[in-house]
């Protein structure tokens, strides 16, 4: 959503049955890397399914900054023609992120270790968020940054003229941490290490390999994963088919739980092993959930899956399983619900630096609708089965995904459930209101009484 733009709210009103087959947006994770990725290479990448959110749009526009040239064809397509590692021009305007907290860490690694200066702006959300977790290691490779105070937006970044390899311990289970620093070994001479003591979604490194990076990936003896790549490869410009996004995905799956009757198929969603955390937990719950049609794309796996209305259960979530499912506790929070019992979910923390504090805002939301919760510095407690939920009005903080969720809470409610600004899910999900209108879903503007 643009920096001036009016809030737009948005309700949710309780649903007959969720019936149908749907496709939700291309993986936003893979759509980021495509056009970072395709611009390094040397040739041009042609991306199919590529998700057209804001987040990615920015990500586009930057690499355009730099030289690539990215184009959109009739078919849906997009083609990426690349400058080539080390050779990256430097941008000639501020380069606007939005909301996109992958898009500008990501990209912050790639300049860092080119010769170019750059400045980053965002909105009022991604302006608050941490970037000294990137910022740090870059630092030490030779990068030169000022930013605001806490190293946040806006940050100005000169890339080092002569970059050092690193060898980083990763301080939080954090992927874009991971990928920036890896990014920025990219331009630099000899071998970058990045060792990960909690493994995170390792898109980066499946499609560094797949571009022609000579990338490893092996275990130390503390169970560690130890990542090596060899720096100023030749990367090879690649033909991707963007599978689903599992995170979008998340939200058509729990509807279709919690509104009674409901039957909903969701075509080609990515099932990377990093990603799959609430599939894992609301099969745990009860969930109706059946996996069909599992085949490999691009380098992953992905399948269609049915989801059928479930009377879930209250569950202990493994803190271990958070970073594969960091994401999904919004929503998953909404499942909770309507399960029989308590849901327990620790080890959180990282949900206090996202789009928004979003432990706070579910936990905001969720008392707003008349749904008990308890919450910690890192965990949350949602107690099921409440009667008469529903009716509030959910804070947003324009972040993307706490208006989803709770939206989604309001197809199975007892009253509408109203967020306060519905323009901000085009960052991740564009298609949603379309989407769930054509399963049954009812919406209403403004707060406004369904029709």
């Amino acid at each position: 959503m643009s920096h001036g733009a009016s809030p737009s709210p948005l309700s949710a009103h309780s649903a007959k049955a969720l019936t149908g087959t749907i496709r939700v947006p291309g993986d936003k994770s893979i759509s980021h890397r495509s056009l970072m990725f395709g611009a390094l290479a040397v040739g041009r990448t042609t991306v199919r399914g590529l998700l057209e959110s804001e987040d990615v749009l920015a990500t586009a526009d930057a690499m355009r900054a730099v030289g690539a040239k990215i184009e959109k064809h009739a078919d849906g397509s997009y083609t990426v023609d690349g400058v080539g590692l080390g050779s990256l021009l430097e941008p000639d305007r501020v380069i606007d992120f939005g909301n996109a907290g992958t898009g500008v860490r990501l990209t912050m690694g790639i300049f860092g270790t080119h010769d170019i200066a750059a400045t980053f702006v965002g909105d009022a959300s991604l302006s608050g968020r941490p970037m000294g977790r990137v910022l740090d290691p870059l630092r030490q490779m030779g990068t030169n940054v000022v930013a605001r105070d806490g190293d946040r937006l806006p940050a100005s970044v000169r890339g080092a003229k002569a970059p050092v390899p690193l060898t980083y311990r990763v301080p939080m289970p954090s992927a874009q941490v991971k990928s920036a620093v890896l990014l920025a070994g990219l331009n630099c001479p000899g071998e970058t290490t990045v060792i990960e003591p909690i493994p995170t979604r390792d898109h980066t490194e499946k499609m560094l390999a797949g571009f022609g990076a000579e990338i490893s990936v092996t275990l130390n003896e503390a169970g560690e994963r130890v990542i090596k790549l060899q720096g100023q490869p030749e990367l090879k410009p690649q033909d991707i088919d963007v599978p689903a996004d599992p995170s979008s995905a998340a939200f058509p799956i729990v509807a279709a739980l919690i509104v009674p009757g409901s039957d909903v198929t969701i075509e080609n969603v990515m099932l990377n092993e990093h990603r799959t955390g609430l599939i894992t937990t609301l099969i745990e719950m009860g969930g109706n959930i059946e996996l069909m049609n599992k085949r490999s794309a691009g380098g992953e796996e992905v399948a269609d899956i049915r989801v059928r209305a479930s009377q879930l259960k209250g569950i202990t979530v493994p803190a271990k399983r958070a970073p594969s499912m960091i994401d999904e506790y919004p929503v998953l929070a909404v499942a909770a619900a309507f399960a029989e019992g308590d849901t327990f979910m620790p080890g959180l923390d990282e949900l206090r630096v996202k789009e928004s504090d979003r432990l706070a805002a579910v936990a905001r939301g969720l008392e707003a609708n008349g749904i008990p919760c308890v919450e910690t510095e890192d965990t949350l407690t949602v107690t099921g089965g409440a009667n008469n939920i529903g009716g509030g009005t959910v804070i947003t903080h324009l972040d993307h995904r706490i208006a989803m969720s709770f939206l989604v809470l309001g197809m199975a409610a007892h009253k509408p459930v109203t967020v306060d600004d519905g323009a901000v899910i085009a960052t991740s999900f564009p298609t949603f209101k379309s989407l769930f209108s054509g399963l049954g879903a009812d919406f209403s503007e403004n707060g406004s009484a369904a029709a």
